[in-house]
This record gives structure tokens, C-alpha cells and sequence, in this order.
């Protein structure tokens, strides 16, 4: 096992600290009440051994006959009273407006952190496992409400109780001051040191692997048909097992160090407590303290113990639930990538004409550009097949009209319409897309249908189905338009799917249009039934074509061919399949070959 090292720079707290002090000034008047009350509060616990000592030493008097004594005590007994019940009124206080507060704060917190990963860009999501996303918004949430109670009602008034016996002790006895005050810094420091230096680490380790841990179930899970499939069942239980083991050693270590963490710390009261009883026993025997003093000094002492006992504990759970929240400040600080530009307007998309200029283009921190001085027009209302191997730039074409990554170089106009200066949300809302792999939400039909133009009525929605001849077969669904289609639309055939999203693409009503093999999924019948759908559709839009068989794509206006990244053919079909040794020809007529040895 690796050894793990110790992290004294407590960055990350620093961060998160930061990060929560932002929310805490979203609301101002709940925090101004929650510190008022917690300091009213605290401070009536500081003054209650002060008069404990004057209930005491008026009693010790043994004078309950006279007048005076016995006025001290009533006065002692109803501040007593007094301070007992103003505390609880602000504590309660407090209780209540950190409820507000943190809820709030949970709110903002979790629909900041959805916006930015609806935002982040496609590499970004396709890099990390939606599970361990997850996990590390929801663990970050449910981590703010242990920081709010750490700091606000737990570590704040063992700092006002610190301070304020401290100096209360000390203008009695300075020497007693002292010892309080020098004790309780070697104790505080030393806890500081502990959770940020020694625990920190391991629980951030730990925090990882449980992320791992969550990622890994939700990819097992979510792909059980592939598992049931090759009956792999017990293979993915073995590859579970280790990562669960991982888990298991990670939180082990970081639930030991926090075990001797607490150890040390219990031993250093150990040795505070014994200095201020024993200065308190020497001041008595030098006549220095009356038993009220006493009562005073061990009052105070106890008091102040039982927060210094819970500051080791608070801080625990301060460190805890800023480790928590590493990973959630990790998507608070991740750069949108694809980010809309400062005065950005909605693009409108009329005619949908699509013009790349000069572009280049390449992945990541790839040297090598995919489109290197790419420049291209297709006219409105064209359509437009793209054809070529896998990996020559098709697909790349299609996202970078949608604007799903930012060219490097040149520049692609819809419109005569720069789209890196227009709102992403604008100009995506008006291109259809119906997709190789079609995606639904775990939700109604209908709804899956309207997503493209929110409010449609139901009429609307079948008149879409029936264009994409998928009215018949939800009709004969139980629950029809209402029917939920599960995660991703697992409950629906793959032809089922793609007539869902062809449907969506018919509702969303869009000038450019792009279909990624559209009917790729379906069965010889089902493509036959909706391929005139298709082409009403494509009337009057400018629709980008994705197709690997050519059958589909030989009625289109125009077919480009591309290979790295270039268009090294373009035309009809007719005029492509006559051109002597030409790749478009040569590929037709090996598919050709493989359908015709099929049907033999």
C-alpha cells in the first residue's frame, strides 16, 4: 500500500471556505440573525459559572437570615434562571434561520452546478461517467449542511465561549487566563494541524474512491442488458468486487486517522484539565480563592471543556464536509469550454444557408487538425448527403454547425450569421437532429415528442407521430401518449425509438435539419413506411445527411465524400457512380455486391 502523504497547506479548506462565505452573502439578513442570535446565546452561557459563584459563595456564608445575603442569592438564582432561558430563545432562533439558510443555500448550490454541466461541453461529458457526476453534486450538497452547523452553531460560539472565559478568568486570576489560554491554543492548533495535515488527505482519498465506487455501479448497471447478453454477471461482480475493495481500504485509513486524531486530542484535555484544577487547588490553599471562585473557576472550566471536547469533533466533521465538497468546487471551477460570448443575441435561422469559411479544426490538444482550411457552402433549402469512412470529419461537420465545439481557426456562418457570436441556446433550438443512437428522457411519450417546442398541444403531438408513422404503435400502448419510455427509452424497440425522435424532429419545425442515420435502426418494413415521412420533411429545409449505406442518401441534391478531413468528391449520385475510379463509386459497388450475395 501506497503511503499517503501529509497535506499541511489546507488549500482546499481555504476554497471551500470561500466558496460558502459566496452563498452566505447571497443572504445576509438569515446569517445577520443566525450570528446574533449564536453570540446572544453563547454569551449568557459564559456568564452563568460567574454567577454560580455568587449564588455559592452566597450561600457558604451560612447568613440566610440576613436580609442581604439572601438577596444575593434570589439575585444570583433568577439571572441564573434568566441567562438558561435566553439561551435556549436565541439558540431556537438560530436553529430556525440556519434551516432557511442552508436550504437555500443547497438550492443555489445544486442549480448552479446542473446549469454549469448542462453547459460543459461535449468532451467534457463524454470523459466522465454520468453515476460519479452525480454523486459528487448530490455528496457536495448534503455536505453544506454539516459546514453551516460546523461553523455557525458549533465552532463560532466555542470561539465566543474561548474567548470570553479567557478573559473573564483572567481578570480574576491572570495566571488562570494564562493557563486557559495558552492550553486551549496548543489544543486548537494542534487540531487545525491534525484534520487539515493528517485526516484531510485520506478522507479526499476516500472521497475518490466512492465517487469510483458510484460511477462504477451506475456504467454496470445502466448497460445490464449487455451484461445479461454475455451472461457476465459474475465477471462484473469480480470487477466490483476489487473496486469496492479499494473503497474499503481508503475509508478504513481515513476512519483510522480520524480514530488517533481523536485520541490525541482527548489526551491533550487530559493535561489542560489537570493545570487549571491544580492551579485552582493552589490558589486555594493560598487563600487566594474563596468556594465561589472555585465553583467559578471549575464551572467555567467545564463549560469551556465540553467545548473544547466537541471543537475536536467539529472540526472532524468541518474537515469531513469540505472534503465533501472538493469534488463539487472541481465543476464550480471547470471553464464551460463552449461558453456563450459577452452581448451575445439569439441567431435567426430563415433560410438556413451554411457557410464555412477558412475553417480549422482540431480535438483537444491534438496537434493534428482534423479540417485544415475547410471551406464550403450549401445553399438553403439543400440537401446535403455526407458520406466517407469513419473518422474522415462527417460527424465533426454536423457539430460544429450545432456549435458543439468552437472552431480554431475561420469562421462558419447560418445565414451570413457568425454562430460563435450567437447564443448557443438560440441557435440550436432552430436545427432538428434525429440521431444514430436516438436518446429519450424517463418520461411520457408526449412529452419525449414536445421537447423540441415545449407547450404543444396533444393534437399537435399525434399529427408528429402520425407523420412519423409512430402513432399506430403507441395507440396500442396501455397507457399511449402517456406511457413512460424508462431510462434512455429502454422500454421501446430501437425502430420504436428512432419514429419517436423522427416524430420530435417533425415537432420542432426547424429550417436546417440533420439526420444521422435516421433509419438505422429500423427494420426493411419500418424504414419503407417512413422514408416518405423523411422526404416531406426535408421539404423546404436545408438537411445534412449522415449515411454509411448510400441506398439512402442517392436522392439528394448533393452527395460530398470525405476523408481526413476534406471533401475530395461532390455531386449526385447519378454523376459520382459514373466517375471512372472514383471512391463514392467504389464503395457503392461493394454494397451493392454484399445486397445482392444477401439475397442469393
Amino acid at each position: 500500500m501506497n503511503r499517503l502523504p501529509i497535506d499541511l497547506r489546507g488549500g482546499t479548506f481555504y476554497d471551500v471556505l470561500a466558496f460558502t462565505a459566496r452563498h452566505w452573502s447571497r443572504q445576509p439578513t438569515p446569517l445577520t440573525i443566525i450570528i446574533m442570535a449564536v453570540l446572544a446565546s453563547t454569551l449568557a452561557d459564559v456568564l452563568t459559572p460567574l454567577y454560580s459563584a455568587h449564588l455559592v459563595d452566597a450561600v457558604s456564608r451560612g447568613a440566610a437570615a440576613e436580609d442581604t445575603v439572601w438577596d444575593e442569592a434570589i439575585l444570583a438564582f433568577f439571572v441564573l434562571v434568566g441567562l438558561a432561558l435566553s439561551a435556549i430563545v436565541m439558540r431556537t432562533i438560530a436553529f430556525l434561520y440556519i434551516s432557511k439558510l442552508t436550504l437555500k443555500m443547497k438550492s443555489d448550490v445544486a442549480s448552479d452546478a446542473f446549469r454549469r454541466v448542462q453547459r460543459f461541453s461535449t468532451d467534457w461529458h463524454l470523459q466522465r461517467l454520468a453515476g460519479s457526476t452525480v454523486r459528487k453534486i448530490t455528496r457536495g450538497m448534503s455536505a453544506l449542511d454539516l459546514l453551516n452547523d460546523s461553523i455557525l452553531i458549533a465552532l463560532f460560539p466555542s470561539l465566543i465561549m474561548l474567548v470570553g472565559s479567557t478573559i473573564l478568568l483572567g481578570l480574576y486570576w491572570f495566571g488562570m487566563g494564562l493557563v486557559i489560554a495558552c492550553g486551549s491554543f496548543v489544543y486548537v492548533a494542534l487540531t487545525i494541524m491534525l484534520s487539515l495535515g493528517y485526516v484531510a488527505p485520506a478522507a479526499s482519498l476516500a472521497n475518490n474512491s466512492d465517487t469510483r465506487l458510484g460511477g462504477a455501479l451506475a456504467d454496470s448497471i445502466s448497460c445490464n442488458a449487455v451484461v445479461k447478453s454475455f451472461g457476465a454477471e459474475v465477471r462484473e461482480e469480480e470487477r466490483f468486487a476489487k473496486i469496492l475493495a479499494k473503497w474499503r481500504c481508503h475509508t478504513r485509513r481515513s476512519w483510522m486517522r480520524g480514530t488517533i486524531n481523536s485520541a490525541v486530542q482527548g489526551l491533550t484535555l487530559v493535561v489542560i484539565r489537570a493545570a487549571v484544577i491544580g492551579f485552582a487547588l493552589f490558589l486555594w490553599s493560598r487563600d487566594q480563592a474563596t468556594p465561589g471562585d472555585l465553583a467559578f473557576v471549575l464551572t467555567s472550566f467545564f463549560v469551556l471543556y465540553g467545548h473544547l471536547r466537541d471543537l475536536g469533533m467539529h472540526v472532524r466533521n468541518l474537515q469531513r464536509s469540505v472534503s465533501d465538497m472538493e469534488e463539487l468546487l472541481e465543476i464550480e471551477g471547470q471553464p464551460l469550454c463552449i461558453a456563450d460570448r459577452p452581448g451575445a443575441r439569439p441567431v435567426r435561422i430563415t433560410t438556413g444557408r451554411i457557410d464555412f469559411k477558412n475553417v480549422c479544426f482540431h480535438y483537444g490538444n491534438s496537434g493534428l487538425p482534423l479540417y485544415s482550411d475547410f471551406s464550403l457552402s450549401i445553399k438553403a433549402g439543400e440537401r446535403v448527403g455526407l458520406v466517407g469512412p469513419s473518422g474522415s470529419g462527417k460527424t465533426t461537420f454536423v457539430k460544429l454547425v450545432q456549435r458543439l465545439y468552437d472552431v480554431n481557426d475561420g469562421v462558419i456562418l447560418i445565414d451570413g450569421q457568425d454562430i460563435s457570436k450567437v447564443t448557443q441556446a438560440s441557435l440550436r433550438s432552430q436545427i432538428s437532429i434525429v440521431q444514430q443512437e436516438p436518446i429519450l428522457f424517463h418520461r411520457s411519450i408526449a412529452e419525449n415528442i414536445a421537447y423540441g417546442r415545449p407547450g404543444a398541444g396533444q393534437s399537435e403531438i399525434e399529427e408528429a407521430a402520425r407523420l412519423a408513422r409512430a402513432h399506430e404503435f403507441i395507440a396500442r400502448l396501455p397507457k399511449g401518449y402517456a406511457t413512460l419510455v424508462g431510462e434512455r427509452g429502454v422500454k421501446l424497440s430501437g425502430g420504436e425509438r428512432q419514429r419517436v425522435a423522427i416524430a420530435r424532429a417533425f415537432m420542432a419545425n426547424a429550417s436546417i435539419l440533420i439526420l444521422d442515420e435516421a433509419t438505422s435502426s429500423l427494420d426493411s418494413e419500418s424504414e419503407m413506411l417512413i422514408q416518405a415521412a423523411i422526404e416531406r420533411l426535408m421539404i423546404g429545409r436545408t438537411t445534412l445527411v449522415i449515411a454509411h449505406r448510400l441506398a439512402t442518401v442517392r436522392a439528394l441534391d448533393r452527395l460530398l465524400v470525405f476523408d481526413s478531413g476534406r471533401v475530395i468528391e461532390e455531386g449526385e449520385h447519378a454523376a459520382l457512380i459514373r466517375r471512372p475510379g472514383g471512391i463514392y463509386r467504389r464503395v457503392f459497388e461493394r454494397q451493392v455486391l454484399e445486397l445482392t450475395k444477401g439475397l442469393v
